[in-house]
């Protein structure tokens, strides 16, 4: 390590490299600060200096992500055998799916959150990827449906520890300018959990049974608790962008929630992404059960299909609209914005046809437009609202737009499809899911487009009063 030297005068933050390593030296003026934030007078090693590191940190939390999503969906294409051993009907399908689990996911994800911005979390994110794959695992063991939804609410709870303090890691070893892509990269978690979800899942179930499904998707993530505890190290708070957070910068939650609040762009933003969950996640938790009941589609073959579509069409959009909201923010920011607001539009047509088709295989292929790009949105969003607040608000913001977002997408959505369909089974039999799809769906993707429109309008402004 190098030494570095303070003098009275005092200089702006700087950076010295050596070899492999980043030395940060936080310089002092008169007033023992730099730019508003109050500095130490300490020299902290970088362990992220290097691309290496960076970029397997973000696979690291990628592949956590993915296995996040992998246990989530992993029940979508199960339900329907769940619904015949158990004797469900649609509504407490959507309760396992929906509001049960999202209900617990966000209650638990802001007090986690406050954790995360005080205290180690790697730490964090390890325990929290145990807990969720041990209770995947238990849900195989379940006998009835009340045993079940617990067995859920635990995947909840676990599950809640795990983005927030992954967005704040990942926004501390990338600066502002590279933070879109690289949260766009981790989000294609999202999608390669759907993957592998319904593919383990489909023909896991169609060659054994559901409850092996679940045992063997659940405890592999156990290993990857391991590899996040023993492999990652905890990154240097707000060194990306020249930074220090002290202990003093910790900022009550009522703060962030009245910030973000504050903020236009924030609220057009966040229920703009709660409506554009709402469809999401009521496609990727229904589309399955639609196809069996309209389509006579086999859990292996159907699984092998969404895979593809859902799963790796899905992570190619979520990164590349990351990627491409980058390239497009240099000339005018509000394409952060703009860009999910435009894919939004060209999904609804798309959304429509798939459940107006009378060939299984029709709808499936026009559902891959709305399949790549559902989860644009999701990097953009979450850069932006780190954007939006300061160094110790990151993990908190996050869980905040996540509550927003999985109370309406994941709470309400899912849940809502399976109530209509019970609504309109009388009227048109096992064709009623596609009818309750077809009139929520489409619709709430419109609605979604036209809040990250009205959000654009107002982000250049509230990015520019964003608080140290």
């Amino acid at each position: 390590m190098i030494p570095v030297d303070f003098s009275e005068e005092g200089v702006n933050a700087s950076y010295a490299h050596t070899g492999d390593i980043n030395v940060y030296s936080s310089s002092l003026n008169k007033n023992n600060k730099t730019f508003g934030v109050t500095m130490s007078k300490s020299t902290l090693v970088n362990p992220y200096s290097s691309t290496v590191t960076r970029y397997y940190a973000v696979g690291v939390l990628t592949l956590v992500y993915t296995f996040n999503f992998i246990d989530r969906q992993l029940l979508a294409i199960l339900q329907e055998s769940i619904k015949i051993d158990l004797n469900l009907m649609d509504w407490q399908l959507g309760l396992l799916t929906g509001f049960a689990f999202a209900l617990f996911y966000v209650t638990a994800g802001i007090p986690i959150a406050r954790w995360a911005d005080r205290s180690n979390r790697r730490n964090i994110i390890a325990l929290a990827v145990g807990i969720w794959s041990l209770m995947t695992a238990i849900s195989g063991l379940v006998q009835n449906y009340a045993q079940l939804l617990l067995a859920r609410v635990g995947v909840g709870v676990g599950e809640a520890g795990g983005s927030p303090p992954a967005h704040s890691i990942i926004s501390d070893i990338f600066p502002p300018e590279n933070r879109a892509g690289a949260l766009a990269f981790y989000s294609m978690g999202v999608n390669f959990g759907i993957l592998f979800g319904f593919l383990a899942g489909g023909w896991l179930n169609e060659i054994f049974d559901w409850r092996v499904a679940f045992l063997v998707v659940g405890l592999p993530g156990i290993l990857v608790a391991l590899v996040v505890r023993f492999t990652l190290q905890e990154p240097i708070r707000g060194l990306s962008e020249n930074r220090e957070a002290t202990e003093e910068s910790n900022v009550p939650f009522t703060d962030v929630l009245k910030l973000l609040w504050s903020r236009l762009s924030f609220r057009h933003m966040a229920f703009g992404a709660a409506l554009n969950a709402f469809a999401g996640y009521s496609t990727s938790n229904w589309t399955a059960s639609f196809m069996i009941r309209s389509h006579n589609m086999s859990t292996g073959e159907l699984g092998t299909w969404l895979a593809g579509i859902m799963g790796l069409g899905g992570a190619i959009g979520v990164f590349c609209g990351g990627i491409i909201a980058e390239r497009l923010a240099l000339k005018d920011i509000r394409w952060y914005m703009r860009l999910p607001a435009l894919t939004g539009v060209v999904c609804v047509p798309f959304m429509a046809a798939t459940y107006l088709v009378d060939n299984a295989y029709t709808a499936l292929i026009v559902s891959i437009v709305p399949g790549v790009l559902f989860n644009v949105y999701l990097g953009n969003t979450l850069a932006i609202t780190h954007g939006l607040v300061g160094l110790r608000m990151r993990a908190l913001a996050s869980a905040i737009l996540f509550f927003i977002l999985n109370i309406i997408g994941l709470g309400i959505g899912p849940w809502l499809t399976g109530y209509l369909s019970d609504l309109l089974f009388p009227t048109f039999g096992d064709e009623s899911l596609r009818h309750a799809m077809l009139y929520l769906l489409p619709a709430a993707m419109a609605w979604s487009a036209t809040h990250l429109y009205l959000a654009s309008r107002h982000l250049e402004g509230d990015l520019a009063r964003a608080p140290d």
